[in-house]
């Protein structure tokens, strides 16, 4: 395989809806192939797939939990063996599990730590070697969160998974920066998703300063934008879509 063709892949896990998916669509839009993860969400990856392939790019669907160190490796192995490095990679899969901090289960604590936090060494740490190899350059991006930054009444479990992911993406940026791999963090605020799913949009749109609620494509193009040559100078940084809330 080429350098050229090497270059136009890039990894999003959490890809078959919201923010993901939204992120795989502006990629391929921006000329890359993709490979998209999933876990439970089968039709809506396919859907997906097609909707990627209508715009002339290669979709590849990949079924694996961000939490499950073995199945990670093994997946992303396999497809970098079976179509070379990733140019990119989006480590954007995550979970929420809200509770108040004397009601929360261990359960809950351990769910979303190993989902969102051991997700960043789970997903990136099969690919960067490969991505490094290439000497081709790379970018890596991670979600966070507002709440990772300022915290969140009920998510002490989320946010110290979203401040963890801050802290890995700043050291894991000082270590590829020679090799010419940018890694960022995109830390987004309240955004149109299922996460928001029974809580009040209006009231929380009168709290954001631009007087909305975010959308996918929002944050897509944020990361769209940490993709492309221009950002080839913008490393360990963490980039707010938030509408101004901090």
């Amino acid at each position: 395989m080429s350098d050229e063709e090497t270059s136009r892949r890039v990894l999003i896990t959490g890809a078959s809806r919201g923010i993901g998916r939204a992120i795989a669509l502006r990629l391929a839009g921006d000329g890359f192939d993709v490979s998209v993860s999933y876990l439970r969400s089968k039709a809506e990856a396919e859907a997906l797939a097609t909707e990627v392939e209508s715009i002339g790019r290669r979709a590849t669907l990949l079924q694996f939990d961000v939490a499950d160190r073995d199945a990670c490796r093994d997946a992303i192995t396999g497809d970098i063996e079976s179509s070379g490095a990733y140019f990119g990679a989006v480590s954007n899969a995550g979970i929420t599990a809200d509770a108040a901090f004397p009601g929360m289960s261990g359960d809950a604590w351990d769910r979303v730590l190993r989902t969102n936090l051991d997700g960043f060494y789970n997903v990136l740490h099969p690919l960067v070697m490969p991505m490094v190899r290439t000497r081709s350059g790379g970018r890596i991006v991670t979600m966070s969160s507002v709440s990772g930054i300022i915290g969140n009444r009920g998510q002490a479990n989320y946010a110290a998974s979203k401040a963890g992911i801050i802290g890995a993406t700043k050291s894991l940026a000082q270590e590829l920066a020679k090799r010419r791999i940018t890694v960022n963090c995109v830390a987004p605020g309240w955004i149109e998703t299922e996460m928001l799913e029974g809580a009040d949009r209006e009231a929380l749109a009168k709290m954001v300063p631009v007087r909305r609620l975010g959308t996918p494509e929002d944050v897509a193009a944020t990361v769209s934008f940490l993709l492309s040559e221009g950002a080839s100078y913008i490393t360990g940084q963490v980039i707010s879509v938030n509408g101004g809330l901090i």
